[in-house]
């Protein structure tokens, strides 16, 4: 068998090498605003929260303030100790299955309020601060202000989601007409374009604490404001009035004032796994987190070989492990998942017995492990969905074409599908701190703009089920399973590498060929990030309208013919998605012996940016 590719010599982008401080993210932006927070003396915490406002304004189809958030850091004070940042808001309380039934529904739709879980980033960002950062409140969102205020150039991808939903908003969502058509038309790429709404709700959260003596205080007050004030009244008052919903009929939303003012942020322990002498932290099972885990203990005794995505062996072991992985994840995982039984997924035994099922020929079943015998139930399998509407939507939601923003997370309106996404940002500063944040959700085409907000409400809903018995199934006050996924690697107790990337279903799936190739394949962060990269699409998605597609492997055309041959040959069904589509991972890492740190980012689609001295 052969070795290990190595890696091209054509890189798209230096390492960069630093003992200051380093910030990889989905923007240029977020970026160059978190690398002036610490250049002006701030910690990693201070940069992130910073970039991460930043984020909300000039990335507005990719997240939003009505989002959410799961991030992983560890602190210079407890390296050894990874913690999760918990900004997954749950269900409302008014969120039933009967509810939704009532409404005509068999799925939980992809856009619309009724998707809405309560908004979960805006509190996790400000209680992070709080309690790690060392910067003013008014400092921090300076940068998102500023941008909001006075105009950012908005992106070409931006405006062709627009675009596609330009009839939408017209027609149906008439306060997001106002706000992102200019002259009924969406703007140019390139525009400076400005959200005056939303620099005033951040500068209300930054007026509500100048009466207070602390500066945790004061960042408390805003978390009020937030949560218990003006912005949850707002929510309220205006998801009241029934509005188009991807379903391609009108609701009303359930979410309310009192649902907000129950949230709260939270710290929780990751679960982990180790792999070839590295510790691998991920979020627990409200998040698809473990199934990464549960991928790296399939692969991790294997040869060499069989763990390179650029080869014929290792690209099918890669998609069988990965099948088998997720197949768990939509059978066992979701809020309040039974501990025991993911200590056994998590497990090297379990492994073990399921890697026998990696085969020389491509599977189109979809395989939980500890079924039927244990009880579990699979969610339906849907190759084809029609929604009350009558408007077929089938197997080619989810397709990676090129061009546009592609490949992710979708939202689906009743026109036909648009493309929701993710961001990410990864920052590291010289004492050690290490932050790695994945925000999402509360797309400007997830749901009508609130107008005095300027942002619209998230579609985290539509990872849950409207079927019983599912750890899955839509439960009030409980967290959909959601697909954010930031990873924290350390090794010999030290946090090395802060990961993650945009791609729903496809975040862990992308996040593993990153790991494969800096771990076993000696790949730099850069190289690992512009290498070919494939997934997996034979598993239900996570997205409205949750179908699944038999034995598909996406592939970026780089992997070549002998790989794609070798595939098609053992049974996948091969999808090509063009040289450069696939992957928007970034990463920022630092060498305990020496204090080097480094970060990369994808340079798909012109968009995402490293930075750092």
């Amino acid at each position: 068998m052969s070795s290990y590719t190595p890696p091209s010599t054509f890189q798209t982008r230096p390492d960069l090498l630093g003992r200051f401080g380093m910030v990889g993210s989905t923007h240029w932006i977020a970026s160059a605003s978190a690398q002036a927070v610490l250049e002006r003396g701030g910690n990693a915490f201070d940069a992130a929260v910073a970039g991460a406002f930043v984020l909300h304004v000039v990335e507005p189809h990719l997240n939003g303030p009505g989002g959410d958030l799961v991030g992983l850091f560890a602190t210079a004070e407890e390296p050894g100790r990874p913690t999760v940042l918990m900004g997954q808001g749950p269900a409302p309380a008014a969120a039933t299955v009967e509810h939704y039934r009532r409404e005509g529904l068999d799925l939980v739709p992809g856009s619309g309020a009724l998707a809405a879980a309560v908004p979960g980033a805006v509190d996790a960002w400000l209680m992070l601060l709080r309690d790690h950062g060392t910067w003013e409140l008014a400092d921090v969102l300076a940068y998102a202000i500023g941008y909001a205020h006075d105009g950012h150039p908005i992106l070409a991808r931006t405006v062709a989601t627009i675009a596609a939903v330009a009839d939408l908003f017209r027609d149906h969502w008439p306060t997001s007409a106002v706000h992102w058509l200019v002259d009924g038309e969406p703007p140019t790429p390139g525009a400076m374009v400005r959200n005056e709404a939303y620099a005033g709700v951040l500068e209300r959260l930054v007026a509500a604490g100048t009466a207070a003596r602390s500066r945790e205080a004061r960042i408390d007050a805003a978390r009020r404001a937030w949560g218990s004030g003006f912005v949850a009244a707002a929510i309220e008052e205006f998801v009241a009035t029934p509005h188009r919903h991807s379903s391609g009929t009108d609701h009303a939303g359930v979410i309310t004032a009192a649902d907000m003012a129950r949230f709260s942020a939270a710290y929780e322990e990751p679960v982990t796994t180790t792999f070839r002498g590295h510790t691998v932290a991920k979020a627990g099972p409200w998040t698809q987190g473990p199934v990464l885990l549960q991928i790296l203990n399939l692969l991790e005794p294997l040869e060499d070989a069989l763990l390179d995505p650029s080869n014929p062996d290792g690209a099918h072991t890669i998609l069988e492990a990965i099948k088998l992985g997720f197949a768990d994840r939509d059978a066992y995982y979701g809020d309040g998942a039974d501990k025991e039984r993911l200590a056994v997924l998590l497990s090297k035994e379990y492994a073990d017995q399921r890697r026998v099922l990696i085969g020389d020929v491509a599977s189109a079943e979809v395989r939980p492990g500890l079924a039927p015998e244990d009880g579990a139930v699979l969610p339906p399998l849907r190759e084809d969905y029609f929604p009350p509407s009558g408007d077929a939507a089938g197997s080619a939601v989810g397709e990676p074409t090129v061009g546009e923003p592609t490949v992710g997370e979708p939202t689906v309106s009743s026109d036909g599908v648009t493309r929701g996404d993710t961001c990410h940002i990864d920052v590291v500063d010289r004492w050690g701190n290490m932050v790695s944040a994945t925000p999402s959700g509360g797309w400007l085409q997830s749901s009508p703009t609130i107008p005095e907000l300027g942002f619209c409400l998230g579609t985290r809903l539509q990872m849950t089920w409207l079927e019983d018995g599912l750890p899955s199934t839509l439960r009030p006050g409980e967290r959909p399973r959601t697909t954010l996924t930031p990873t924290l690697v350390l090794k010999d107790g030290e946090p090395v590498t802060a990961l993650g990337s945009p791609g729903g279903d496809q975040q862990d799936q992308w996040q593993l060929l990153y790991l494969l190739r800096t771990i076993v394949g000696d790949y730099t962060p850069q190289q690992a990030i512009d290498a070919p990269a494939l997934h997996s699409t034979s598993f239900p998605g996570s997205f409205w309208p949750r179908v699944w597609e038999p034995g598909v492997a996406v592939l970026e055309d780089r992997l070549g013919e002998e790989v794609i041959g070798s595939l098609e040959q053992r049974g996948h069904v091969v999808r090509l998605a063009g040289d450069w589509t696939l992957g928007r991972l970034s990463s920022a890492t630092r060498d305990p012996a020496t204090g080097t740190l480094s970060a990369a980012a994808n340079p798909r689609g012109a968009q995402g940016y490293a930075v750092g001295r």
